[in-house]
């Protein structure tokens, strides 16, 4: 880097301040975080998650099965404690009922290094069409003979703010 650019490199990080450069640098790295979900090797990464969704919303254990590797791992915070059980559990605990269930995401930030990805994402949890929880889900995912898989998920939980 040449010496004028240097400082004045410095410069600008002194008149702007710390305070002031932290943030700017903060949008920087979330904008090339959600860059890197329209890299080739992500797509596909949020295909077995919608798949997930829209099988749950079905009580389809067999669709849901198929998008997950069983021995993985939910985490769910309930409450500020850790509810931990097998993704083969977690789809046995959906059974159809007399309650419509549905999960949203919105905004998901994919991050993909070969073949491991995570997701995070906010998500709204819709009872009989009406959002009964809201929280941020986080998917790990693993590419398995070119097929993305879920192998664990948390989540918390928490009232939906109006």
């Amino acid at each position: 880097m040449r010496p004028s650019l240097l400082r004045h490199g410095r410069a600008l990080a002194l008149s702007i301040g710390h305070q002031r450069l932290l943030p700017l640098l903060g949008g920087l790295i979330l904008v090339c975080a959600a860059a890197l979900a329209d890299t080739p090797g992500a797509r596909g990464v949020l295909e077995p998650v919608h798949a997930f969704f829209d099988a749950m919303a079905k009580h389809d254990q067999a669709a849901m099965r198929a998008q997950v590797l069983p021995a993985g791992t939910a985490t769910l915070m309930r409450e500020g404690k850790p509810v931990q059980l097998t993704l083969g559990d977690f789809v046995d605990h959906v059974k159809p009922g007399k309650e419509n269930i549905e999960e949203r995401i919105g905004k998901p930030q994919v991050m993909v290094d070969r073949d491991l990805a995570v997701v995070w994402a906010p998500y709204t949890f819709l009872l009989d069409g009406k959002p009964h929880h809201c929280g941020t889900d986080v998917f790990n995912l693993v590419r398995v003979d070119g097929q993305w898989r879920i192998a664990a998920i948390a989540d918390n939980s928490r009232q939906c703010e109006p």
